[in-house]
């Protein structure tokens, strides 16, 4: 039986989850497709004085995907240093892509050695080999140009609505990410950042189109906590009609978590202006799936990590079996699956 082809379209910490999860299942086709337009942190110094795409997401995926048991050879390439000059925040994983690249000729080649190096279960694709950065335009007419002002944005923007999303210079999605989403059977966006991550894919000429075309199902996974300058005082429907707004379809499948967060990491998050986001989609024509979905563990900060990041995340086991088992295979639960769902 052929396998089923799945496309997960992301690349931050949320496609991490989706991917190692899902990795186990071997009668899927696994496919990655990949933003290419962080510029914050050592990717500011990859893109600005080396040259190259940046390469964090793409590393992400890598270790998500990775099928060799050799935890050491994991350990090194997510090493953070802490200190150093022109070393501080850069991981040890981001200075042996750059060596790849110089040594195969390009960042595609790169993902190719260390896909080979890592035994990766699945393919990596980046959306475009464009050098481009992303534009936001806010509700009061404002402007804002690359993905760390607007993923970190100052005082006057945490607040506002981005009304208009793209990219400067125009970008071409690759002929592999548009290939893959047209043949998926599955087409799964989220969970993450919605506009630097998920929507950072989506909005590449190329992309929308590919999602359109295709006869796959298209699954969203809504994200737990509003984030300033991005999903501030958005609700779930608010952040679908976004997906549908710029993927120009709307998605089929959608999962919400329905496990309540820890007081503590809800008041961490308030303390931030941030908060759960708040379950109001109803939706005729689409399947809400509704399940608990958080891994209930606090994630603590790296030494060396100078970027704000979420502390509570999806939890991959249970996103991949709700993922597996009641989105693909369409089976009824076991006990312990069906008790996803309902805790």
């Amino acid at each position: 039986m052929a396998k089923k082809k799945v496309v997960v379209i992301g690349g931050g910490t949320g496609t991490v989850a989706v991917l190692y999860g899902l990795k186990k299942y071997e009668d899927l086709d696994l496919s990655v497709i990949v933003s290419m337009t962080d510029d914050g942190g050592s990717n500011a110094i990859v893109r600005d004085q080396f040259g190259y795409l940046p390469l964090s997401d793409l590393r992400k995926s890598i270790i998500a995907l990775s099928g060799t048991k050799n935890g050491i050879l994991r350990d090194v390439f997510t090493y953070r240093f802490e200190k150093g000059e022109g070393l501080k925040s850069h991981t040890l994983g981001n200075l042996i892509m750059m060596g790849l690249s110089d040594m195969t000729g390009s960042e595609v080649g790169a993902i190719e050695a260390a896909s080979k190096l890592f035994n990766v279960q699945g393919r990596i694709i980046p959306v475009t080999t464009d050098d481009v950065r992303l534009v936001a335009e806010y509700s009061n007419g404002s402007r804002v140009e690359g993905e760390h002002l607007i993923d970190e944005p100052d005082k006057k923007h945490e607040d506002l609505r981005i009304k208009f999303f793209y990219t400067t210079p125009k970008a071409k999605a690759t002929k592999e990410a548009v290939k893959a989403i047209k043949e998926a059977d599955y087409i799964i966006a989220g969970p993450g950042d919605l506009y630097t991550s998920t929507l950072a894919n989506i909005i590449i000429n190329g992309i929308p189109q590919a999602i359109q075309k295709s006869k796959g199902k298209f699954v969203f996974i809504n994200n737990l906590m509003t984030k300033k300058g991005q999903t501030h005082g958005m609700t779930a429907g608010d952040l679908f009609a976004e997906v549908e707004k710029y993927a120009g379809r709307k998605p089929n499948v959608v999962l919400l978590n329905t496990k309540e967060l820890p007081e503590k990491v809800i008041k961490h998050y308030k303390s931030r202006g941030e908060e759960v986001i708040k379950d109001d989609i109803d939706c005729d024509d689409c399947e809400i799936i509704r399940a608990s979905l958080i891994d209930t563990d606090v994630v603590e900060p790296q030494k060396g990590d100078d970027l704000v990041r979420s502390i509570i995340r999806h939890d991959s086991v249970k996103l991949s079996k709700i993922l597996y088992h009641k989105v693909i295979k369409k089976r009824r639960f076991n006990f312990y699956a069906s008790s996803l769902i309902s805790s």
